[in-house]
């Protein structure tokens, strides 16, 4: 089997593969499952400051091609979300925290708390697209102040996951880059909705929702392909992955590592090694030496 060992903003994973955000909350048993099934490393839920309840029910439908949801953003705020990461700490599972805040004095705060107790790195929730955090992704001016900000509390790696929301994901993806952020995850959810026929009204609590699963891959490629030839920093590819030749394809856009979510419900978690064996697999027959020689090789074709 190929080595398929990453370095991402100067981490180091044993595969590309990761664990999306939101997927399977913030419970360290679980989180160690993914990661003991296969995955590179971990990527919790998103914290705030505070407790969070999230929207009322329904929260979540399946769709044609994948799901609708619209949580909120529930957590227990983090406080209460200290114990599970030591606890990961502890058990040596290398674990990304994705954090949001309604300002960036919020997101530097808690920043600074997670890096203290063990985090390998930030993802900086921007870009959910049914909550207030979206204004900050549609917004390189905001997106920048927020960026800034924790660069200046922390040394970890700050990633900033991007919006598909937004008329120009360039222009985004540029001023993370000229404000601090070593990398950069594409993309978000897709914010969309579901009416009932019968009842004639919204299905959603929330009335909007985020739309993962394949049905927003084609998306997620592009704006992973556009993206890498704008910026230098390494990118995460998330959005629709359910096999490896979705992971190769986010990799020849220009993708260095990829995320899973909705993967996991079709496949579920023995998705990672699949993925890995697959890639594995089409480097050896593909007659590629090591997994850099593809990454972002859509470009020079």
């Amino acid at each position: 089997m190929k080595d398929l060992t990453v370095k991402l903003a100067g981490l180091t994973l044993r595969n590309p593969t990761m664990l999306a955000s939101g997927i399977l909350g913030i419970s360290s048993s679980l989180l160690s499952r993914v990661y003991e099934a296969g995955a590179g490393c971990v990527v919790t839920k998103s914290i705030g400051l505070d407790k969070r309840i999230g929207y009322s029910n329904p929260c979540i439908l399946e769709v044609t091609g994948g799901y609708l949801n619209a949580m909120g953003l529930p957590n227990p705020g983090i406080n209460q979300f200290l114990e599970e990461l030591e606890e990961l700490k502890g058990k040596n599972v290398p674990t990304i925290v994705s954090i949001f805040g309604e300002d960036e004095d919020k997101f530097a705060a808690i920043a600074h708390v997670v890096e203290e107790k063990g985090a390998m790195g930030i993802e900086l929730n921007i870009s959910c697209p049914h909550a207030e955090v979206i204004n900050i992704g549609q917004s390189p001016e905001i997106t920048t102040r927020v960026i800034k900000t924790v660069r200046n509390a922390v040394s970890l790696p700050i990633f900033v996951k991007l919006t598909p929301n937004v008329t120009d994901i360039v222009e985004i993806a540029c001023a993370a880059e000229a404000a601090g952020a070593d990398g950069l995850t594409a993309i978000n959810t897709v914010r969309a909705m579901a009416i009932d026929i019968h009842s004639r009204t919204p299905i959603l609590g929330n009335r909007y929702g985020g739309l993962s699963g394949p049905a927003i891959k084609p998306i997620a490629i592009r704006c992973i392909y556009d993206i890498y030839e704008h910026v230098k920093i390494p990118l995460i590819g998330v959005g629709g992955i359910t096999s490896w030749q979705d992971a190769i394809e986010f990799m020849l856009a220009g993708a260095t590592a990829i995320q899973v979510g909705t993967g996991i419900r079709y496949h579920g978690l023995t998705i990672f090694k699949e993925i890995c064996d697959g890639i594995s697999n089409y480097l050896t027959e593909e007659q590629f030496s090591n997994l850099s020689e593809i990454i972002g090789s859509a470009h020079r074709s």
